[in-house]
């Protein structure tokens, strides 16, 4: 039964390095301009594989283009593998649920989160790169990732220990506001990428010379935008994209006010929640650092994937120190694999669940 908790565990940390090389591989699907290079989904100008220019103007009067085909493909094929995998997940989670009971729900979602993804996918070609549907496939691809994560991290403990994260333990109310504020700015980030609004602002930290230059937002957050023939390179006059671009800075100073009410917070309190919070408030001084040189260089791809990169890993910090601080939170109240805590010796924490 050890074993194959142990390849349970493997399984999920495979998936969750797998469900970020799919976040990468979709981000530079859609910088260079691949999103549509298969006009067809699942397959590619009706084959399963990239055909030749013969073959595929017979099916569409799209030209072929190899090489933006491909990429889209590649992204097909990876996203389709990682499916795969939910799918061994939870039946292994349902064939030993009662030796491992934590497992199954965590499971289940996830292999319901990767279908819808995989809907979303499909809606992203379908509707032409329409840009809720891109903005929220980024988010899919971010909420199975933490799935992912939440499954490695409950399948390295014994059964007892996994049970220990399944109460409700408060959480600090500075983290959530931290969580919710990244995950606004990871919707913003994808919204700004898929109405082409990175060049809504030009120079930094000024934007296009100005503080606060003249700006369209209501029709940068117009939502019911029309769909069709395709979004590809956007749809915006430029004063909604530069509305746009203004809201996502105005959101990363939200982040990083967040992040530093979390750190001066955190710092009395011990590892392993207060490493990770650490490390977030370094990563996101290493992507306001990105993002200013993305826009100076006028979004040269490789600074562009390694922005959605750093993100990611901004995520991850965040969950899995909140993921740590409820197991702190619930062992210092008693809830020890070994017995109840001696109190005396457990460090003083501040706030609930960090």
């Amino acid at each position: 039964m050890a074993e194959k908790k142990l390849w349970f565990h493997r399984m999920a940390v495979s998936a969750a390095i797998m469900a970020i090389v799919v976040i990468i591989l979709g981000v530079a699907t859609r910088l260079m301009d691949a999103g549509l290079g298969c006009p067809d989904w699942p397959g590619c100008y009706g084959q399963l594989i990239v055909p030749d220019a013969k073959v595929a103007a017979l099916f569409s009067p799209q030209p072929l283009e190899p090489v933006k085909a491909w990429m889209e493909m590649i992204h097909r094929y990876v996203a389709g593998f990682l499916g795969v995998i939910a799918t061994v997940l939870v039946v292994m989670a349902w064939r030993n649920k009662k030796a491992y009971p934590a497992l199954f729900i965590p499971s289940l979602l996830t292999f319901i989160a990767v279908g819808i993804q995989g809907i979303f996918g499909m809606l992203t070609v379908t509707l032409k790169l329409w840009p809720v549907v891109v903005t929220l496939h980024l988010l899919g691809g971010i909420l199975c990732l933490t799935l992912f994560s939440w499954l490695a991290l409950i399948s390295s403990k014994r059964p007892s220990e996994a049970r220990i994260v399944d109460k409700k333990t408060p959480l600090n109310p500075l983290y959530m506001f931290a969580c919710v504020a990244l995950i606004a700015q990871i919707a913003l980030g994808g919204w700004t990428s898929s109405n082409y609004a990175g060049v809504g602002c030009i120079g930094f930290p000024q934007c296009n010379g100005e503080w606060w230059p003249d700006a369209d937002f209501s029709q940068g957050f117009h939502l019911s935008q029309e769909i069709g023939p395709d979004y590809l390179h956007g749809q915006l006059n430029a004063s909604a994209r530069t509305g746009i671009h203004l809201v996502h800075r105005s959101g990363a100073v939200v982040l990083g006010i967040s992040l530093l009410l979390l750190w001066r917070q955190q710092r009395s309190n011990p590892a392993p929640a207060r490493n990770f919070v650490n490390i977030a408030v370094a990563l996101y001084v290493t992507q306001v650092l990105v993002a200013a040189a993305l826009v100076v260089f006028s979004l040269p791809l490789s600074l562009a994937l390694l922005h959605t990169s750093v993100a990611v890993a901004l995520w991850l910090c965040l969950f899995v120190a909140g993921y740590q601080g409820i197991v702190r939170q619930a062992v210092k109240h008693g809830e020890h694999l070994d017995g109840p805590v001696n109190q005396k010796i457990q460090p003083k924490g501040v706030g609930y669940g960090l």
